[in-house]
């Protein structure tokens, strides 16, 4: 038999798995030799106090039953002569859809423009080294998607899209820390993911699956209103009735693909900004109340949004103890994102930092018809790239000047390791995006003493939060409005937003495939 019990214990008992026992089995009414096994279903840092505090939900078991980590086991199905189910893209939505549609008796071909996660990473580090973008293979494009070098945080919590849960155990099952399943903020790290992924490809190829890297795909092919497969570089075709796009934001590519096939697609808000650098230790002081973080809390990290003349400014991806990486995808341009290893180590702390941007606001590129917000991306980009010196030095300000408009006469060393330029962004960002950070940043500071200073800097900038654009789909048979056999699925599809979500979506998106075939 087993008994949930609810504990609140100082950080340093929270470490330890005997006290954890110990302080169980009383909750429980147990002595703790009657107390076979315990599991953490929920764990949080309640830091609103100064004597900050670890919340715990255990379950106690008191018999000698299995003690099972997952709800369902993975039913790896041997699917190499069934029916083939085409996904462009390999992150999480796509690796999901494979791993889910192998489970229903169908073939996952995943047709992936990027490199595997090994070779990535030196494509990744000649951007740093070398200024060189290669535009298959990036921070953004390749095996495992955008977040397998971007921190890897699993923040979403809600259930409205599916089974979240599910995602956390399929992880697990393939190399992640079993602490993602009860953690509030559960985190992979950019150094535990690649592995992660290669042994999710690992699993797909065993089940019958294919995966196909380093083949970029240049068109839909389409029948009428019906989706017949996909044209690859080389003129290699793949034929489907089913094909899953899971492209990913940045793939702007893939867009211009459906518009010339006459595959609708829509405008949606987003958001841009910059990104922000702050030492660790300073959010640390703020946000456990000048306490030492001593070896038991984890690096500090916060979530805050505003209302600035009628557009939301708020905190995007924080990473603590992280890093700022460069994320473009062409030549001609600069992107920020962050990144966080497992052990939130770095002794920096960045966020992204980001406006709300609406399709009102998007005026002055009317002329690009529903592609208008990604030429605004574009716009911004190109402006960083010739402010940060026409390379992949990010154009830079300290925080403090940026809100006073001031130039910076210096900088202080940050975490992006292709350097930084210093550069008055006050002045070249876009009136409605500038003037906004700037307030929002000063709220930022009353909310979060020391927060404001000129210990801080900005980069410039971060424009890939999430598509601007939609893909419009059936909200119940998940396939395109109009195209069938063609299901838009993920951050491209613009109907989630981050791993989980993504992951959930190709999960669901493969459900409704399955039983379109059966």
């Amino acid at each position: 038999m087993s008994k949930q019990v609810h504990l609140n214990l100082s950080p340093q008992a929270s470490a330890d798995e005997n006290l954890v026992k110990k302080a169980a089995s009383s909750a429980a009414g147990l002595n703790s030799d009657k107390v076979t096994s315990i599991r953490i279903i929920k764990k949080s840092v309640d830091a609103r106090q100064k004597n900050i505090r670890v919340n715990l939900t255990v379950e106690v078991f008191s018999s000698d039953e299995p003690v099972n980590k997952f709800v369902n086991p993975y039913k790896a199905l041997n699917v190499s002569h069934k029916q083939e189910v085409l996904i462009v893209g390999a992150g999480p939505a796509g690796l999901f859809a494979a791993l889910r549609l192998i489970e229903l008796g169908l073939k996952p071909v995943i047709i992936e423009r990027g490199r595997d996660v090994s070779s990535r990473k030196k494509d990744i580090a000649r951007i740093s080294r070398e200024h060189v973008v290669d535009s298959d293979s990036n921070y953004c494009f390749g095996e495992g998607g955008a977040g397998t070098y971007s921190d890897g945080k699993l923040y979403t919590r809600s259930k409205k899209r599916g089974d979240n849960q599910r995602v956390l155990e399929l992880l697990c099952l393939h190399g992640a820390n079993p602490n993602i399943l009860y953690d509030a903020h559960p985190h992979l790290g950019t150094d535990k993911l690649p592995g992660i992924i290669s042994n999710i490809r690992k699993t797909i190829i065993e089940c019958g699956g294919t995966f196909l890297l380093e083949k970029k795909v240049t068109d839909i092919i389409r029948e009428n209103d019906e989706v017949k497969g996909v044209m690859t570089e080389g003129n290699e075709k793949f034929l489907s009735p089913f094909l899953i796009l899971a492209t990913g934001h940045s793939a702007r590519d893939i867009y211009e693909i459906c518009l010339s096939r006459d595959i609708e697609l829509e405008m949606k808000s987003f958001a841009v900004g910059v990104r922000v650098e702050h030492p660790q230790s300073l959010i640390d002081r703020i946000q456990y109340h000048g306490n030492d973080r001593g070896n038991y809390l984890p690096a500090a990290s916060y979530n805050i949004a505003k209302q600035v003349d009628g557009r939301g400014v708020y905190s995007f991806c924080m990473c603590p103890g992280g890093f700022i990486v460069p994320s473009a995808t062409s030549q001609e341009e600069v992107v920020v994102n962050g990144m966080s290893p497992s052990g939130r180590n770095s002794p920096y702390a960045n966020s992204g930092i980001v406006v709300e941007v609406r399709t009102e606001d998007l005026a002055l590129f009317s002329s690009f018809g529903v592609l208008a917000g990604l030429e605004f991306q574009r716009t911004l980009e190109r402006d960083a790239w010739i402010n940060g010196g026409k390379t992949q030095s990010a154009p830079a300000q300290r925080l403090a000047d940026f809100v006073a408009g001031r130039t910076s006469g210096s900088l202080p060393k940050v975490s992006y390791f292709p350097g930084i330029t210093s550069s008055p962004l006050h002045k070249w960002l876009p009136e409605g995006i500038g003037k906004r950070l700037r307030t929002g940043f000063e709220l930022f500071g009353k909310s979060m003493n020391g927060y404001l200073t000129n210990d801080a800097v900005i980069l410039g900038v971060e424009s890939r939060t999430s598509s601007p654009l939609r893909i419009p789909r059936d909200p119940d048979k998940l396939s395109h409005v109009r195209i069938k056999g063609l299901y838009p699925c993920g951050e491209g599809s613009g109907y989630a937003g981050g791993i989980v979500s993504s992951a959930v979506d190709g999960m669901n998106v493969a459900d409704t495939i399955a039983r379109v075939f059966k």
